[in-house]
């Protein structure tokens, strides 16, 4: 047998190795000789580089509003980069997923196509449902709605009450809808004193008012003033700048895959409050936040800013009081929204099927772990709402947006909360008062004709101040948010010749009013 010479041996050598390599390379998918040798060309937002980061990027269903700003700053964008603040500090890849077609965005989800997903806790009961196969569960909240909806008007309807016998435009399942039962609540009216006219969309709702097809309508920023603009006379009526805790925005999953990711949504989640927060604490960053989500929804940086400022971004602080972590947090938690609207939009007749209870559907464990690392005060929860003490007579001519009448029995000549007091108050106001956190309250004690009209103004200015006091012992709302009147007798709804008249006119009015 002849012998190899060297050279042979040597080709033989650098022969297999390269079949080693190109086998490699194959199996790689090109990765391997693509990572030695380049391909000659940038690196595009479609093909990033993953070597830093931990898996697949989670996938998250937005829409155009400011309220997702935190995580999409944080981010430097909407697509996985070098530069994301996840990838540098936390290894992860976060992909924004834009989409206005709502139920389009929710069939992604359920394909899988979207890991997370928007929804607003007060609506979340009426999907969950068509969900029910997925098991979804609440993550985190992002923010709440302070102006990005309001309910606009047409000349002569100046307060909820002058809705009634009107028709108005609204998305029927959606924040837009939420809000527009809560004013009713607030103003004493129902569904059924209205004529509701049901629309696909809040755009859709702004077109009908712009027209002049319905009395008023329920939308979203900038048509509100876009709406008042085109209708001579027009106004908004009232906006959750001051119905400051009705809308909320969450972030929910799919409970198979939050308990495969959980590390990784609990570094998303620590990230994004992060960035809400400093988006909160400086206008700098704020108007660097604008620079990076504007180009993304097709705003100027000036449309941008405006967005987010027509939220509260949320704050760890915050989802620990939203997500009732939180014993001594007298507001509003998102238990609370998510069980009244259930039960509203189930009594309406619009949720077929079943609801899991809140603490099924919410995964608190991000918000209970991430304590330890979002402390500071950059990472607390907004504080309560304080107001510029008005006298009285300044108070008695503010006007009233909505009125609710309700009846708190006192014993003759008593001005002392008794526990049916109490418990009226709390069934009866309460809940308005939390979600009209922004709102100036004015509580307006009134009194039947039996005694002299001097004794019993004194009498039901005491008995106002009295629920005004307990409003701010039990739940810590601001004593200068309400302006206190004592209308005595001179103020009756019905006849005091009978009975049942008196029984009426003893009676306390709770009013939001035009600060």
């Amino acid at each position: 047998m002849a012998r190899l010479t060297t050279f042979s041996k040597l080709l033989i050598t650098v022969l297999i190795l390269l079949l080693i390599v190109f086998g490699v390379n194959y199996l790689t998918d090109g990765q391997l000789l693509a990572g030695v040798l380049g391909n000659g060309t940038e690196q595009t937002d479609d093909s990033y580089d993953r070597i830093d980061s931990d898996g697949d990027p989670i996938r998250v269903g937005v829409v155009t509003w400011g309220g997702y700003a935190g995580g999409q700053y944080f981010n430097e964008g909407f697509k996985p980069s070098a530069e994301s603040r996840f990838r540098k500090e936390y290894g992860i890849d976060v992909e924004f997923v834009l989409n206005d077609d709502v139920p389009a965005s929710l069939n992604a989800f359920k394909n899988g196509d979207i890991d997370v997903h928007w929804y607003t806790i007060d609506a979340m009961p009426t999907i969950m449902p068509e969900l029910a196969d997925f098991n979804p569960v609440v993550l985190w909240q992002s923010d709440w709605s302070r102006g990005g909806d309001a309910i606009v008007v047409k000349r002569g309807i100046n307060s909820v009450a002058d809705l009634k016998g009107k028709t108005v435009a609204v998305a029927e399942l959606t924040p837009s809808h939420s809000f527009l039962l809560w004013l009713l609540e607030a103003g004493g009216l129902t569904v059924d004193d209205i004529n509701i006219q049901g629309v696909p969309s809040a755009i859709d709702a702004a077109a009908a008012f712009k027209s002049g097809n319905v009395d008023a309508a329920v939308v979203w920023s900038p048509d509100d003033e876009l709406s008042v603009r085109a209708v001579t006379g027009a106004k908004v009526l009232e906006s959750t700048r001051s119905a400051s805790n009705i809308i909320a925005d969450v972030f929910f999953a799919k409970r198979d895959y939050v308990e495969a990711n959980r590390d990784r949504l609990e570094k998303l989640y620590e990230g994004w409050m992060r960035g809400a927060a400093e988006i909160n604490a400086s206008e700098a960053n704020k108007q660097r936040a604008a620079r990076i989500i504007g180009p993304e929804m097709s705003l100027t940086e000036d449309d941008a800013v405006a967005m987010i400022d027509n939220v509260r971004l949320t704050t760890h602080g915050d989802n620990v009081n939203f997500f009732g972590q939180n014993p001594d947090f007298r507001g509003v938690t998102g238990g609370q929204l998510y069980r009244k609207m259930e039960q509203e939009y189930r009594n309406l007749g619009l949720i077929d099927g079943r609801v899991p209870d809140f603490r099924q559907a919410s995964y608190g464990a991000l918000v209970i772990n991430a304590n330890d690392d979002l402390t500071g005060s950059e990472n607390a929860a907004e504080p309560s709402a304080t107001f510029d003490r008005v006298d009285e007579a300044e108070g008695d001519n503010l006007e009233a947006i909505a009125t609710k009448r309700v009846s708190i029995n006192f014993p003759t000549g008593v001005a002392t909360l008794d526990d049916r007091a109490k418990e009226i108050i709390d069934d009866e106001f309460v809940q308005i008062a939390k979600a009209f956190g922004n709102a100036r309250i004015r509580i307006e004690g009134n009194t039947d004709n039996t005694g002299s009209a001097a004794t019993n103004q004194t009498l039901s200015k005491s008995r106002a101040q009295a629920v005004a006091d307990y409003f701010s012992s039990e739940y810590n709302m601001d004593p200068n948010r309400f302006i206190i009147i004592g209308n005595g007798p001179s103020n009756p709804i019905a006849n005091n010749s009978s009975e049942s008249g008196r029984a009426l006119n003893r009676r306390t009015d709770f009013e939001l009013v035009r600060q």
